[in-house]
């Protein structure tokens, strides 16, 4: 059992309990986290992963909440969101800085506004650093890991720094799971600032124009097979508007699975199945999720 003053007596920042998880999600869905905490600084977020490992209760990071779909019990234990700390960017030996919390939107401006090129393609990822580096998040031939020089984290209740290749990069995927990032170091190239911006505006007016950015959802459902692409698939397998509940595979974009009339948790999952099943049966290629289970004791997709 989580002892609030001791938690107090260790911990500067915000703590709140039994908080409701869905607002903080792009899929607007999830239900409560026992324990929910916005550290102050490093030794605020190191104090809470050793409290929480001496007294054996799980923690989970979280970021801007999407590409992850929340149980609808909600997660046992303590959520840390670091966007309240860690939301700097600097500039130092050639480097960009950015904390985890940074929202990519916010990075990728800051990037351009330094003339600074290559990962202008992320602007439309409604992701922090911290998130779109645990998963290498990527769009348009580019992905987050491409810059990367070294990342900051806290692993084994130690705070080390990673550099690019002990970091474990693949598609939608790293080794960063299971510790806490802190930051990242990105090696950028020099570029125009006028053309940059440009180049930005063609990305994110593609993808309000081909995704259901105006509805909830936490992005693409399912990883790309390899030599396919998941929404083809699921495209021709007819599944565009089936639905499940209060949810619906979009009409727009069909690897995009959408909240469209208070869905929860367990539709998602319904949803998920009969497109899995589906496609399976149709083409019989296995499509392997993208988006992350958390707070779910047991389920099978």
């Amino acid at each position: 059992m989580i002892s609030i003053s001791e938690i107090q007596g260790i911990f500067k920042g915000k703590i709140a309990l039994n908080e409701p998880l869905a607002r903080y999600t792009t899929f607007r869905i999830g239900g409560e986290a026992d324990y929910y905490v916005e550290p102050g600084d490093i030794e605020d977020v190191l104090n809470i992963v050793k409290y929480a490992n001496a007294h054996s209760i799980p923690f989970y990071t979280m970021g801007n909440g999407s590409n992850i779909l929340i149980s609808d019990d909600g997660i046992k234990g303590i959520v840390i969101n670091l966007e309240s700390a860690f939301n700097y960017l600097k500039i130092e030996n050639g480097l960009v800085i950015a904390g985890a919390g940074v929202k990519l939107a916010k990075f990728v401006d800051f990037c351009i506004q330094n003339n600074l090129s290559g990962v202008e393609m992320l602007a439309g990822i409604p992701a922090t650093v911290g998130g779109a580096l645990i998963m290498n998040a990527g769009c348009y031939g580019g992905e987050t890991a491409d810059f990367v020089t070294e990342v900051k984290l806290i692993k084994n209740e130690k705070l080390k720094t990673f550099a690019k290749e002990d970091c474990g990069f693949s598609y939608r995927n790293s080794d960063l799971k299971g510790t806490v990032v802190l930051e990242a170091s990105f090696k950028l190239n020099d570029g125009d600032k006028e053309e940059l911006n440009r180049r930005r505006k063609e990305f994110i007016l593609h993808r309000n124009q081909s995704q259901p950015v105006e509805i909830p959802n936490a992005g693409c459902i399912f990883k790309n097979p390899k030599d396919n692409k998941a929404a083809k698939l699921i495209d021709e397998c007819g599944l565009k508007g089936t639905k499940s509940g209060g949810a619906m595979v979009s009409t727009k974009h069909a690897n995009f699975i959408v909240n469209y009339d208070n869905a929860t948790a367990h539709d998602v999952i319904e949803l998920v199945k009969i497109i899995k099943n589906t496609v399976h049966e149709k083409t019989g290629i296995d499509l392997e999720m993208e988006v992350k289970l958390v707070g779910f004791e047991e389920v099978t997709i």
